[in-house]
């Protein structure tokens, strides 16, 4: 089992930004970090999850990228999240699945989602469909 530590990922700006999500609660079968933000709504989000259901191990990882903006109503400022962007995966495995098809299935997945992969790419990030 794996201690929980704190996680640092870059986004994709021009140049990019790290974010660091620190441990916020952590039990057995669920994770949750956060990256911190001036007001806990504005608070970007990383859980991860486990779960296992007759020989399946499900292990889903999401991540919630709010948008905080102040609004300023009667002269007070009040932070308010109009929109809040999802990301969200579940991985299925057998309980006899092997250490090294578990890192493949998820080293594949990653690889799928870098900006070289253009169809997955404009898919995903452009909107785009596929013909």
């Amino acid at each position: 089992m794996a201690q929980a530590a704190s996680i640092t990922v870059n986004d994709r700006a021009a140049s990019p930004a790290a974010h660091t999500f620190a441990p916020r609660d952590v039990t057995t079968d669920l994770a949750t970090f956060v990256e911190a933000a001036s007001t806990p709504i504005g608070e970007r989000k990383l859980t991860i999850s486990k779960r296992k259901s007759g020989t399946k191990y499900r292990i889903r990882v999401r991540l919630e990228n709010p948008v905080l903006v102040t609004e300023v109503i009667n002269g007070v400022n009040r932070p308010t999240v109009p929109r809040t962007a999802f990301a969200d995966v579940t991985f299925t495995f057998d309980e006899t699945s092997s250490l090294q098809e578990r890192k493949d299935t998820v080293g594949m997945f990653a690889n799928a989602l870098a900006a070289a992969q253009t169809m997955v790419d404009s898919s995903v990030t452009g909107l785009e469909g596929i013909w």
